[in-house]
């Protein structure tokens, strides 16, 4: 087993606000016992005693020392276009090596992948080391690894050691995340993940703890956290119908985006299709999502995305000053229409509008 990241145990820190692997509070009394840990990965800050689980079910105490059970365990390995992360902004047109496990800290009841994000113990899991990760990602001409398909935050150990062999070797390093990760896990992952793909879920309380099992802010928090640490950032919000669809609650999340990380993030307003446990909701209306592209350009922000509606106008990308069109998207595929990219001194790709010279932030 591999020794786990971002743990102290329990006699050496304050763990008033902290939860056990049961939910309950560390000041509770079965919560205490000799050898507990406190978890600083995620939000939930289990307290998980000498011989317990985390609530993700994949961090495990022996006798006061935190393992990493899921360390270089495998259910899923893809080449997929980035744009399928989705990420328009970060390596536009290049494949990226993704990477899935099991397990999750979130309980989300419309989870997409959740065959593995609700399991611990899958029998098609294999062994990967991070040297055979990177090899993998250079023999198929990937330009990046992303970890995705369920929650990467649980393989934090496994992400840093193949994010720092993946720098070594030229490749970029990603996580598509649900954010629900500490303010130091996230810089821990500084200077090592270079794009941080976050679900900001809904924007209210009330959702996350009832449909999500989590809180709101921490999400905030780490996304905040990440664009602090110098992280290339674009925000997922999977629109459900009835639940976190209300014009002012998009409003506020496009607002809190531009104000907080920036007018230039991309945000990514996608269609849900019912799954899992709420296969009672019917289909965003296609007209649900293009008011959410209104408010967010309403809102400050340049690049509003549409997502999981192939072929419509709002999953291209417009020059923000003269509002032509730059980059033409047919499902994950796309071409650069109204780019003119040109070298800089050392640092890297100007993008511009072909039109109007608009500088368009790319990362190349």
């Amino acid at each position: 087993m591999h020794e786990a990241r971002l743990y102290e145990r329990k006699g050496d820190c304050s763990v008033d606000s902290a939860v056990d692997s049961c939910g309950s509070k560390s000041g509770d009394s079965n919560s205490r016992g000799s050898g507990s840990v406190v978890c600083r990965l995620c939000s939930h800050g289990c307290v998980i005693k000498s011989g317990g689980y985390g609530i993700c079910g994949l961090r495990y105490n022996k006798d006061g020392v935190l393992y990493a059970e899921n360390y270089g365990r495998v259910a899923v390995e893809a080449v997929d276009p980035i744009e399928k992360k989705p990420l328009y902004h970060f390596l536009p047109g290049t494949k990226v090596y993704s990477l899935g496990g099991v397990g999750c800290n979130f309980r989300c009841r419309h989870c997409q992948n959740w065959e593995i994000s609700q399991c611990t113990t899958a029998d098609s899991l294999h062994g990967l080391s991070p040297q055979k990760a990177v090899f993998n990602a250079v023999e198929h001409r990937c330009k990046s690894i992303a970890f995705t398909y369920n929650e990467p935050a649980l393989w934090h150990e496994f992400a840093v050691d193949i994010g720092i062999a993946a720098h070594e070797e030229g490749l970029k390093a990603i996580y598509v995340t649900n954010g629900y990760l500490t303010e130091d896990a996230v810089r821990d992952l500084k200077g090592i993940i270079d794009a941080f793909r976050v679900d900001i879920k809904a924007f209210n309380d009330d959702f996350y703890r009832k449909v999500c099992g989590g809180r709101l802010q921490p999400v905030l928090d780490s996304t905040s956290a990440a664009k602090d640490c110098g992280m290339h950032i674009e925000v997922v919000n999977l629109i459900i119908p009835t639940l976190n669809d209300s014009e002012s609650e998009i409003r506020g999340l496009c607002e809190w985006v531009c104000s907080n990380i920036g007018e230039n993030t991309p945000i990514h307003f996608t269609r849900f299709h019912p799954d899992y446990e709420l296969t009672n909701l019917p289909a965003t209306p296609l007209a649900t999502l293009e008011k959410a592209y209104s408010i967010a350009k309403d809102a400050g922000l340049k690049y509003p995305y549409l997502g999981n509606v192939a072929g419509h106008a709002g999953c291209d990308t417009f020059c923000p000053k003269c509002g032509a069109l730059l980059i033409k998207r047919d499902g994950y595929r796309q071409n650069e229409v109204g780019l003119v990219s040109e070298g800089s001194t050392g640092d890297g790709i100007t993008d511009r509008c072909r039109n109007c010279g608009e500088v368009i932030p790319l990362v190349r």
